[in-house]
């Protein structure tokens, strides 16, 4: 049966990469930092409560419709850089790697030992890639045979400053070293040939340039003191991808998301699917608290099948899993290659992805760093059982598959969704006409 979703959508979550960030930098500045529309998501709150088993006072008020859209203001006051207090218990980082990775950074140069832990999935992810870099400052770590959590850090005082060329994309090594930078004593450089998402830079004012060979050049002065601020959390674009994909699909969809994050490190997915013919088009775009937002319209409209590599893949890392789904719904045809990083995400995405598209009925063939689609079987399904590896961004996709299908799609899972968009199912649900 063919369902149709039209309305204003204003109810998206914060931004959680921004939302982490504000937390975090509030942490280690002096004073109260005020945060408007702080993310509920299960992640930045383990934020925010890593923060408080440091030492850290943190208020939350919450107001407006509870269920659907509440909205969130955040106080924090922080000492200062080093001032965090030494944490009685493990720190517990639930799902959350950002939170892990940069929370590493800023304990690096505190004066105590600190144990960061998380849940079964995030205690199996990479943590060398922060330990190597920041090890390389005069921080002392111990991780597990295998180099996953626990992350032990034997903080010091006496960071010194490095010069980091990252080989592998990661917005959350670049603000672990950065975090790490301001605590140290001269100039880190850390030098990306890949640029990834810009956040932190532009939360702490930080000037970037260019290198002869093109890369991006962030150059971090040690010592200097951060002081309180007012940050605005706009709507997050990874969640707005489960809408834009909604928007796409079918006949006679016509959805206007309110008040998006366009930065440009951020919205490549849209780039993509409009080179593929999507309707997609934006107004009201200002400036707020340094970052680009603005509304975004999205029609139902065909598209061609998407492939995508290279360079490319870093900077859609995140919505991957929904434009890979998307992709496979609408014209029977995918293609990743070079994304072996979603191998370590908050499950094997690309082993998530193809043994729920072959549930569904589409022939795949798996790669060590990717996938393809490659038409469907002859006969469809009339139930699938969708793995979601306790996965929040598998979970959320294939919903927004199950709206197109006339398969009876149910989810092992659902609840995972919380970790980063609460409302999911209710606001799409309301969205059908």
């Amino acid at each position: 049966m063919p369902r149709t979703f039209k309305g204003t959508v204003t109810s998206l979550p914060p931004d959680k990469s921004i939302s982490h960030r504000s937390a975090l930098i509030a942490a280690i500045s002096e004073g109260t930092t005020e945060i408007e529309n702080y993310s509920g998501g299960l992640d930045n709150q383990t934020t925010l409560g890593a923060l408080q088993q440091l030492g850290v006072a943190v208020h939350q008020e919450i107001s407006g419709d509870q269920l659907s859209n509440p909205r969130r203001k955040v106080r924090i006051t922080g000492g200062g850089l080093r001032k965090l207090a030494s944490p009685a218990e493990p720190l517990q980082c639930g799902n959350s790697g950002s939170t892990m990775r940069m929370l590493s950074g800023i304990l690096a140069a505190q004066p105590f030992t600190s144990t960061l832990i998380g849940d079964d999935s995030l205690m199996q992810r990479p943590m060398k890639r922060i330990v190597e870099p920041l090890s390389e400052m005069g921080a002392s770590f111990t991780l597990s045979e295998t180099g996953t959590a626990p992350v032990v850090i034997h903080g010091t005082t006496s960071l010194k400053p490095i010069s980091l060329r990252m080989t592998v994309p990661s917005a959350q090594v670049k603000s672990a070293v950065i975090f790490a930078g301001f605590h140290a004593e001269g100039i880190t450089e850390i030098i990306e040939p890949v640029s990834t998402r810009n956040h932190t830079e532009l939360m702490l004012g930080l000037k970037s340039s260019r290198t002869s060979d093109g890369a991006t050049l962030i150059r971090v002065y040690g010592g200097r003191t951060l002081h309180a601020k007012v940050f605005h959390i706009p709507a997050d674009p990874s969640a707005a991808c489960f809408l834009v994909a909604l928007g796409v699909l079918g006949t006679g969809n016509e959805l206007l998301l309110k008040d998006v994050c366009l930065n440009p490190t951020r919205i490549s997915y849209l780039s993509v699917l409009q080179d593929a013919g999507a309707s997609i088009t934006f107004e009201n775009e200002r400036i707020l608290g340094g970052e680009s937002i603005g509304d975004v319209i999205v029609k139902s409209s065909p598209i061609k099948p998407l492939r995508i590599s290279g360079d490319t893949v870093a900077a859609l890392i995140d919505e991957l899993p929904m434009l890979a789904v998307l992709s496979a719904m609408a014209t029977n045809a995918f293609e990743l290659r070079g994304a072996a990083e979603l191998r370590a995400k908050e499950s094997d995405r690309i082993a998530a992805l193809v043994v729920n598209l072959q549930a569904m009925g589409f022939r795949c063939d798996e790669f060590p760093d990717g996938f393809s689609v490659a038409g469907r079987a002859n006969t469809s399904p009339a139930h699938v059982s969708v793995r979601t590896f306790h996965d929040h961004r598998i979970a959320m996709s294939f919903f927004i598959a199950s709206r197109f299908t006339d398969a009876a799609v149910s989810l092992d899972d659902a609840d995972c969704a919380a970790v980063s968009f609460p409302n999911f199912f209710d606001l799409i649900q309301s969205l059908e006409v």
